[in-house]
C-alpha cells in the first residue's frame, strides 16, 4: 500500500485568462483576471443605492435599475482619485477671517 502526495499546481489560472494558455506569465494573467473579474461584476448606483450598474463600455456605466448613466473609470465605476476629490468637495469649508 503506497500513499502518493499530490502537488498543488501553482500556476494555473482557470479563469477568464484561461484564454491566454501559458503565454504572458503567471502574474499578467493573474492581474488580468482579477481586472476583468471587477469590470464585470455588478456595483452600486450612484444615483439609486441599488446594485445594478453595469459596464456598457470604456469608462461608461448604466444602472440597470434606474436606467442613470454616468462616465467613470474604465474597469471601475468610481476611481480611488474620483473617491478622493468627492470627499474634498463634500467636506465643509472652514470660514476666512
Amino acid at each position: 500500500m503506497s500513499t502518493t502526495k499530490q502537488k498543488k499546481s501553482k500556476g494555473r489560472i482557470s479563469r477568464s485568462a484561461g484564454r491566454f494558455g501559458c503565454r504572458y506569465g503567471r502574474f499578467i494573467r493573474k492581474r488580468v483576471a482579477e481586472v476583468e473579474d471587477i469590470s464585470r461584476a455588478t456595483h452600486t448606483c450612484p444615483s439609486c443605492d441599488q446594485v445594478a450598474v453595469k459596464r456598457k463600455g470604456t469608462g461608461i456605466w448604466e444602472c440597470r435599475k434606474c436606467g442613470y448613466k454616468f462616465a467613470g473609470g474604465a474597469y471601475v465605476p468610481q476611481t480611488p482619485t474620483f473617491k478622493i476629490a468627492q470627499r474634498s468637495i463634500e467636506r465643509p469649508q472652514a470660514p476666512e477671517g
